[in-house]
Parts: structure tokens; sequence; C-alpha cells
């Protein structure tokens, strides 16, 4: 009925109370600056109006990534969240120090996401970890890290997830991308501290350090929308004829390891690999030689599978990480075929838009 008040509790957050069909945005507390300024963090919540899951959905734990403060930005204006069930809580900033300097660390060069559980006395890493798992991570039920590559490294969108546990199995295939990393739990990982409070978390990769990229974007909106329905938070849509990658992405590969291709010397490389490219051992990815041209040892791919990460630096070091290789079991054939859908998804995102703004160039 019109004005009918709803039953559901208001949700409650770092001392805030949500009411239900309503939103909220408030900034959290962090250690201040060494110049004695305040410093917070944004948090926005929305709460729906019916009882559902609870997803927290982060960007910029890694201060330099910033690929998903475009996501959850994009997320937020949606208007299929205006009705959602259950609970959004939107963290964009994490690590608001890496953020504010451009840089992947804290100040004592720690790594936040090598961090939790924390504790309140350690370390600055410590404390905000503490402080994010305890005040943001512990009141939901699931969540979506947002991630990209390091400074001059770009991912091919994809996702990690320990698909050992048959929900966050579910929620890697619900986002949509056509290749699934089985990342076990890293000690120390936001991920792992999730997983020993009982959340449900998966990550998504995608793009570089200090870049948007367009269709890297529109693949994490999608797929941050497309894990809420699978979990009840939004109505499913009806299509009378659905896109046919959607439903060829009911099975995405799942791939159960990867290897780095690394520099067999110093010099200066020429990559002829492209991100998604199937290549089999001993494939010639690139080539690196001398600024005279007078020598020039070929990089060659130690295992077969999918390149699902790269750097773009031509300058590297003896050693240096260059192509990421995602590894599959599957034959030949269907792994070749992973190729096409990775193609044919990406081309459908960058066709189709949740929004009517221009895109970004």
């Amino acid at each position: 009925m019109p004005g009918k008040k709803s039953k559901k509790p208001p949700f409650e957050i770092c001392g805030h109370e949500v009411a239900a069909g309503s939103r909220f945005s408030f900034d959290l507390r962090v250690p201040d600056l060494y110049v004695h300024n305040d410093l917070t963090t944004p948090i926005h919540v929305i709460n729906g109006r019916m009882d559902g899951p609870v997803l927290f959905v982060s960007g910029s734990v890694h201060g330099d990534e910033i690929m998903g403060v475009e996501i959850i930005r994009r997320v937020l204006m949606s208007r299929q969240v205006q009705r959602i069930k259950g609970t959004l809580v939107a963290a964009p900033v994490v690590n608001i120090f890496g953020f504010l300097n451009q840089s992947r660390y804290l100040p004592d060069r720690r790594d936040l996401n090598r961090s939790f559980p924390g504790s309140e006395k350690g370390s600055i890493a410590s404390r905000m970890a503490n402080l994010f798992l305890t005040q943001i991570v512990e009141p939901c039920s699931h969540g979506i890290d947002l991630h990209t590559a390091a400074i001059n490294r770009e991912n091919l969108p994809q996702i990690r997830a320990d698909t050992s546990d048959p929900e966050v199995e579910k929620m890697a295939k619900a986002f949509g991308m056509p290749v699934i990393v089985n990342s076990q739990l890293i000690e120390g990982s936001i991920r792992n501290a999730a997983a020993d409070i009982g959340v449900k978390m998966i990550v998504y990769e995608a793009g570089e350090a200090l870049r948007f990229d367009e269709t890297a974007i529109r693949a994490g909106v999608r797929g941050v929308l497309r894990v809420m329905r699978s979990l009840g938070m939004l109505r499913t849509r009806q299509r009378k004829a659905p896109p046919k990658s959607d439903a060829r992405l009911k099975e995405p590969t799942i791939s159960q390891g990867s290897r780095w291709v690394r520099a067999p010397q110093s010099g200066i490389h020429r990559s002829v690999t492209r991100l998604g490219t199937e290549v089999n051992k001993g494939d010639k990815l690139g080539f690196i030689g001398d600024p005279l041209g007078e020598t020039e040892t070929p990089v060659e791919a130690t295992s077969s599978g999918i390149i699902i990460g790269r750097s773009n630096l031509p300058l590297v070091t003896e050693g240096e990480a260059l192509f990421h290789i995602a590894t599959f079991e599957e034959p030949h054939d269907f792994v070749a075929e992973q190729i096409d859908r990775v193609e044919e998804v990406m081309s459908e995102v960058t066709a189709r838009s949740e929004f009517d703004e221009p895109p970004i160039v």
C-alpha cells in the first residue's frame, strides 16, 4: 500500500542507522595525516525495503588501482539499484593514503592487502586493515573487491575466486567473465580474512593502475549487477532472446593455475602478443634486444594457456615478469573456444551501456 512503512529494521554500520528504503553516505575516520589534518574515506549505503544479502563492493585497496572507483560510481548511479532487496555497502577508496599519493602502498610502505585481519594496536597498515574488516566487511554476507594490474601492467578482465566454495563459485560464474582463475586464499589478503569470518567474496581484476579503461569499467559494472541478480538483490531481467554471449557464459572457463613468463635478459622488449591470446608452450611472445639491434633474444611461453596479464613497459631487466598465462586442464579445442568468448563478450560490453553519459576515451 502507498505510504506503508517497512517492518525491516534499520541497517547498522559504524554507529549509523540506515532506514529501510533509504540511502546514506558517511565518512569513515582513518588515522590522521602527520600535519594533524583529519582524514576520512567515503562510504555509501543503499538499504532496501526488503530483507536480503548484504553485499560490500570495494575499490582502491591498492591506492593506485583507481578503476574500482569509477565502477562503483556507475553502480550507485544505476536505476537498477534503487529497488534492491538487502543492502549494498560501497567503499570506493579503501586505501585513502595510497589514493591521495597515487601509490599502491600505505605511508609505511606496507601492502594493505597483505595486512588483514590486522589489529587495533599494530602498524598503520594493520590498523587500517582491522578498521575496514571490523567496520565494513563484518556486517556483510558477500563481497566484491575491484582491482587492476600494477603500474605499467595490464590485466585481461577476469575473476579470481576460491572455487572450492560452491557459493563463491556461483558468484564468480554470475559475474559473467569468460575466464575465472581459481585462486587460493592468500594469507594477509582481504579475501582470506573475509573467508575466515564467513563472508563470501570474489575479486575482479581488469586494466592497469592509474588508468581508466572504458571496456573494463563497463564489464565491471555489468558484472556487479549480475552478481546482485544472482544473489536475489535485483530483479532478474526478462528477455525474449538473450544475447548469444550471455547464453554461452553459463559455464565460463575456470583456470586451475597461472604462471609468469620472465625476461631472459635485460633490454628493450617488443611484445607481439595481446591480452586474451591463446598460446602454446614455446610460442614467441616478444623479443628483447639492445638499443643498437645487435643482439636479440625471444621471449617464449613457458606453458600453454591464455594471456591474462602482461607488462606494457618496453624497458625490462632480467627476471622481470612480462606475461601472465592462465593454464587449463581442458583440451586444446575447448580453450580455443574460450578465446572466441573473450572477444565476443568484450565486444558486447563495449556496444552496450547502462548509462546515457558519454564513454571515457
